[in-house]
């Protein structure tokens, strides 16, 4: 596709999610228990859930059909401008979490710690708004968020205005990770205006973050720049400490950055890895990150009880967690014997011990190789070896491998399918898909599974002699 006519495709399947925002999105006195089939049924319905689809659609294949061959930087940031122009003057669309937002912010103005109180102990004033499963849990998200939000509850007072203010802080990540994505580039020898247009012009982030305004926009554009100030500095403790303390920063939004810290330390060693390099350079990323997290958590006048609410995103079960998904695939099987089994403890415990030993495995690799490569894939791992996937996670990974990935494949394909899961109220879909879902998303496990063996099996078998 041209890229001048791949830009106005873009653009005009990012005014069609607008209007599908505008008639069905997550409004304030939208459903909160809606189905797919009462989206359809109520107004506009057809043609909410055509505009969506159809909007989605356009936006996904411009992008992906540009994935290899964008004309230039200046080029995709002022395309990715464009198509994100439609979606921030829309309502939220495709999630509910803005309204959480706001009201955990009501919670901490009021002097309730939302880490001990859902945010039905107020109550909320926007209560209603709130999904029901969320509003007696504790918050997941890191003590700077829940200071910033309770920022903006009380600058506003009102929920138009929080939401305003959260999708600005929203795209203040997104320009963030604008700045610092090229300078990964460079580092590891990608294109920048790849870089750019893989992990920004991606439909997740115009509709979870931009539109959705979900707090995960801070926390990766927080990341790629600490992660941009170490590659750009090694070897300097002024410079390292910065990075460290940016990683700090985007942990105290969501714990998940923590994964790419050791990743980052090794990127801080100038000359070859040995324990002594790590102590000497990575120490100050290290140091910058825990003390950040730590001095947040206390000024904030909070404690670390984000740890009980991240448990509680088990309460949801979707098949697009494999570990989830296998779980519910052997409760389907044990039906026909007869038997109830609820084997998800099992499997996402199984999931969680697998992903410890990926992490380490990626990080004893990356002590001679590219760091800032594995650190995506750390991140990759985490997202797919939780026990929840939320589509917004994979902008996670996504923005990390833009930079540092040379083959584009693999997930780019994780993206584009993730784009379609969620209908423009937040309805999930693979909720009611699990049937389907789940024995498909195992089956794929398997594969992936076999061909990972056969593969290093090859890799060990003596090449053999002319």
């Amino acid at each position: 596709m041209p890229h001048h006519l791949a830009r106005w495709t873009g653009l005009a399947g990012s005014a069609l999610l607008a209007v599908a925002a505008f008639l069905g999105g997550a409004l304030p006195g939208s459903p909160l228990r809606a189905t797919p089939v009462s989206l359809w049924q109520g107004p506009n319905g057809p043609l909410v859930i055509t505009a969506w689809l159809v909007g989605t659609a356009l936006l996904a294949y411009a992008w992906w059909a540009l994935r290899d061959s964008v004309p230039s930087t200046r080029w995709a940031l002022t395309t990715v401008g464009l198509w994100l122009l439609p979606l921030l003057i829309a309502p939220p669309l495709a999630s509910r979490d803005v309204y959480a937002y706001a009201c955990q912010g009501a919670s901490y103005a009021a002097g309730i710690n939302p880490y001990e109180q859902g945010v039905s102990a107020l109550p909320c004033p926007w209560l209603d708004t709130i999904s029901f499963i969320w509003r007696d849990t504790p918050a997941p998200y890191g003590p700077l968020f829940v200071v910033l939000s309770g920022a903006v509850v009380k600058a506003t007072g009102s929920l138009t205005g929080a939401i305003v203010l959260f999708r600005l802080i929203a795209v203040a990540g997104v320009a963030l990770t604008a700045v610092s994505l090229p300078v990964l580039a460079r580092r590891v020898g990608v294109p920048a205006r790849r870089a750019i247009w893989l992990a920004l012009g991606c439909p997740l982030v115009a509709v979870h973050l931009v539109s959705g305004a979900h707090n995960d926009a801070l926390m990766v554009g927080l990341l790629v720049a600490g992660l941009a100030v170490i590659a750009s500095r090694p070897g300097r403790p002024g410079p390292l400490l910065a990075g460290g303390a940016l990683l700090g920063l985007a942990a105290a939004i969501k714990v998940t950055a923590l994964v790419v810290v050791p990743f980052a330390a090794l990127a801080a060693i100038v000359g070859g890895y040995s324990i002594r390099a790590l102590i000497r350079h990575g120490g100050w990323v290290v140091g910058g990150a825990v003390a950040v997290v730590a001095a947040v958590t206390f000024a904030a006048g909070l404690d670390f009880g984000w740890v009980g609410g991240l448990a509680r995103g088990g309460d949801v079960i979707a098949w697009t967690s494999p570990s989830t998904a296998i779980g519910q695939t052997i409760g389907y099987l044990a039906v026909p014997f007869g038997a109830h089994l609820d084997a998800l403890p099992v499997t996402r415990g199984i999931g969680l011990a697998v992903l410890a030993l990926v992490l380490l495995w990626l990080w004893w690799r990356a002590r001679t190789r590219e760091p800032l490569w594995y650190a995506a894939l750390a991140l990759a791992a985490t997202v797919v070896l939780a026990p929840l996937f939320h589509p917004w996670y994979w902008i996670w990974p996504l923005a990390v491998l833009a930079a540092t990935a040379r083959r584009t494949g693999w997930f780019t394909v994780v993206a584009l399918v993730a784009s379609f899961l969620v209908l423009p109220d937040g309805t999930g879909l693979p909720r009611f898909t699990k049937t389907v879902g789940a024995p498909l998303m195992t089956l794929l496990v398997i594969v992936l599974v076999v061909r990972l063996v056969r593969s290093a099996r090859a890799a060990r078998q003596p090449v053999a002699a002319d």
